[in-house]
């Protein structure tokens, strides 16, 4: 199932190790307001988990070189959709016009 995202929340660990072997996560919201997917980052040579969906939320590891860029889609696009399929998460924009501009 697809879902648009509306919201985001961004957490960022310090220390070596991060936060439960994740470097910073980004926590994405649905219309109702209910939690839809965790994105996960981990820096090289932290545990880097397999994505998941556990009820209706998806986990979704990326590499901590990724966080500015899925930022930036989160700021600047819209809609924004995740979904889960063939045991990965998914971020996707709309089909949107060459050209078209911010």
């Amino acid at each position: 199932m697809t879902i648009e995202v509306k919201n985001y929340h961004i957490l960022v660990y310090g220390s070596p190790e991060g936060y439960q072997t994740n470097r910073a996560q980004i926590a994405l919201y649905g219309s109702d307001g209910k939690t839809v997917a965790y994105l996960r980052f981990n820096d090289p040579g932290m545990l880097f988990e397999n994505d998941s969906q556990t009820g209706g939320t998806i986990l979704m590891h990326l590499p901590s070189a990724m966080f500015q860029s899925v930022l930036d889609v989160l700021r600047n696009e819209k809609p924004v959709y995740i979904y889960f399929a063939q045991g990965r998460g998914f971020l996707s924009t709309s089909t949107e016009p060459v050209g078209e501009g911010e």
